[in-house]
């Protein structure tokens, strides 16, 4: 009997897990190719055989998305399995769509099928959407549970670029780890936090060898997630972290909403920036999807490195690249620091060169910040000759990996790092009220 013909269609992330813990030892699929969408520089490599199995022995082809229709023809697919993140429901339902029209079944998997269960508690940090402050309230957490006397082990979604092999299983407990590990831009902004906080992360392609080595190492797993998915491993605690700018976002776009309706604690972020009456639509529609869940309203704070007199000054303002790109935010903490410091904001389209052309192209809500991404030593290179380009008096850098560790720039960097600010210490009251039921 022929077995079924499978299409992945990923990011580099979910795509890579679903298959290792579905379909990877499964004799009933063929899984022909993966398809990848969202992030640049991923496709046209090879899934290697090493992590595909002995049902694999040459490895899977890696396609761009664009071609998912003449793949499903080309290989005779049966089925798509769709297994990436951070995008609007009409967005999945196109695909479905386009995957339908050619031949094939449309599927998305689900807990039962993909979560891993760990022999320690877990307690999950995920959002509705990139960028809605899911990273302070991960490093947030991670405070709290190690106030407890906990020994955290930190589990960080994936972000499989570069050499897959290498980065099967990666343990990180210095910024030296950071350099060994080749890792790109968009990795470091994860991982260089926690580690300057004293915690080590685990992270990499194959999550159920990640999570033996972090059971063996921890008292509790922290799971900070990646954009808008739902954990890999199963939480015994989830949060779920609400951006009242894009409340609306809440119950439109995958997989946020399930993150949602799965959710302990529902975080509402931002409330001393947003609307008041942005921040009650967050809660009324986090209400009508859980009404089980505790809420907990907290502000994002900023600092910046240095005080620096920023009136009448010319700065250039670079964000974190997800949140800005296809998390839909046009500013982030660095854009709010300037205006509120007085300082003038250079618009850094006219310098793009190379592949930030593209990145301005393909995001048009971006006018005036750079986004950081740097997913290969090329684009890095642009970025690095981009900002040198620009005639300003400072550099305003809201990223949370520190530029200027692998960047020649010729003009000083105030770096502006964002905080939970926990009101009357309700979350931190709600995380330990939770995991003290945990370990007693």
């Amino acid at each position: 009997m022929r077995r079924r013909r499978v299409i992945i269609m990923g990011a580099g992330g979910r795509d890579f897990h679903n298959f290792n813990v579905y379909f990877r030892d499964n004799p009933e699929f063929e899984v022909v190719a993966f398809t990848m969408g969202q992030i640049p520089f991923a496709e046209n490599r090879i899934y290697p055989p090493e992590l595909a199995g002995d049902l694999y022995p040459n490895g899977i082809p890696i396609y761009p998305e664009d071609m998912i229709v003449d793949l499903i023809k080309k290989y005779d697919v049966d089925d798509v399995y769709f297994s990436y993140s951070d995008v609007s429901h009409v967005y999945v339902m196109n695909r479905a769509s386009m995957v339908n029209s050619a031949g094939a079944s449309f599927h998305l998997l689900g807990f039962k099928d993909t979560m891993l269960k760990s022999e320690i508690p877990v307690v999950a940090v995920v959002a509705i959407r990139t960028g809605s402050g899911k990273s302070p309230v991960s490093r947030y957490t991670s405070k709290v549970l190690r106030g407890l006397g906990l020994k955290v082990g930190i589990i960080r979604h994936p972000m499989a670029y570069g050499d897959l092999r290498k980065k099967r299983v990666m343990k990180l407990s210095s910024i030296d780890d950071l350099d060994r590990y080749d890792l790109t831009i968009e990795e470091k902004e994860d991982y260089e936090p926690h580690i300057l906080n004293g915690f080590t992360v685990y992270s990499g392609v194959d999550y159920q060898e990640v999570l033996k080595l972090a059971e063996d190492e921890s008292d509790i797993i922290l799971w900070d997630g990646g954009n808008n998915d739902y954990p890999f491993i199963e939480p015994n605690v989830l949060i779920t972290v609400v951006d009242p700018f894009r409340w609306s976002h809440i119950d439109t776009y995958y997989p946020g909403e399930i993150n949602v309706r799965s959710a302990d604690i529902l975080v509402i972020s931002k409330v001393n920036t947003a609307k008041p009456e942005d921040v009650e639509n967050a809660e009324a529609k986090c209400r009508e999807l859980n009404s089980d869940a505790e809420i907990v309203k907290v502000g994002i704070g900023y600092r910046a490195s240095e005080k620096v007199d920023l009136k009448g000054k010319k700065v250039v303002v670079i964000e974190d690249g997800p949140t800005t790109t296809h998390g839909d935010m046009g500013f982030g903490a660095g854009y709010l620091y300037a205006l509120d410091n007085g300082a003038e904001v250079i618009d850094p389209r006219p310098y793009a060169i190379g592949s930030y052309l593209e990145v301005y192209k393909m995001y048009r809500h971006l006018k005036d910040i750079i986004p950081a991404v740097g997913y290969n030593p090329t684009q890095i290179k642009e970025l690095q000759d981009m900002l040198n380009s620009i005639d300003v008096d400072y550099i305003i850098s809201a990223t949370p990996t520190r530029l200027d560790r692998y960047l020649k720039i010729d003009k000083p960097i105030i770096h502006v790092y964002y905080d939970v600010i926990d009101y009357d210490n309700r979350l931190k009251k709600a995380i330990v009220n939770r995991v003290k039921k945990l370990v007693g």
